[in-house]
């Protein structure tokens, strides 16, 4: 079934409504059979920029836009560590972790905890920060598409996506019951330095219809989210 997007009024006002999904796992299995899987991405900018770069018609010119709105239907922590200074690119880090728990050496596949790990200290890194950088990988959903797309949050925006789930949380929400907005604001960490932070909004809660068509692709994406490759977007 197509995922549909379709205008209810209520109150007066025209609301887009999720319908419908997909059959993750017949689609993988049909069309990337052999392949790596892999789903388009939404980047956060550098240095204080207010602006996502999202994918758009033309994959050489992704699209810039402040603000956009998604449900979120899976989140898990990664963690990336670069032996080199990471200056961009999708190079596979040195060693990385889907779970935030176990990490796995490129080169020789050793596996390592990270709870141990000296790089996931605070001093390892540059200006007293880790080598090892935290993320937060979110799989969204967008109106009018079938198909998740990710966001990968640096660990400067980890604050601000803990409260926000706390507040849903507080409400009797997970982060898949709602639809949430996502907007930019600039930051400067403790060296001085400026960087665009995420910040997350409630922009409504899902029907019950709407609930019951995104859950098993919630579920159909958290039983995927460990093959998808731990690539870096900073």
């Amino acid at each position: 079934m197509a995922n549909e997007i379709v205008k209810s009024e209520d109150n007066g006002s025209a609301v887009a409504q999720y319908t419908g999904g997909v059959d993750l796992g017949g689609i993988m299995a049909d069309e990337l059979d052999g392949l790596n899987l892999s789903f388009d991405r939404i980047k956060i900018p550098s240095g204080g920029g207010l602006a996502f770069e999202v994918p758009g018609d033309d994959p050489d010119s992704p699209d810039s836009v402040k603000e956009f709105k998604a449900v979120i239907l899976h989140h898990h922590p990664i963690n990336c560590y670069y032996e080199e200074e990471y200056t961009g690119g999708n190079n596979p880090p040195d060693c990385g972790s889907m779970d935030g728990h176990i990490g796995i050496v490129a080169e020789t596949g050793e596996v390592k905890s990270c709870a141990d790990c000296p790089f996931n200290k605070f001093g390892s890194g540059k200006n007293g920060a880790k080598a090892c950088k935290q993320k937060r990988r979110i799989y969204l959903l967008r109106e009018g598409e079938q198909l998740p797309i990710i966001l990968s949050l640096p660990t400067g925006s980890l604050g601000e996506f803990s409260k926000y789930v706390m507040r849903l949380l507080s409400k009797g929400k997970k982060t898949n019951a709602v639809v949430t907005k996502f907007t930019l604001k600039k930051a400067q960490n403790s060296g001085g330095i400026n960087y665009s932070q995420a910040v997350f909004a409630l922009d409504r809660v899902l029907t019950d219809a709407e609930l019951a068509a995104v859950a098993p692709m919630s579920e159909q994406v958290k039983a995927m989210a460990n093959k998808v490759a731990a690539l870096d977007e900073e």
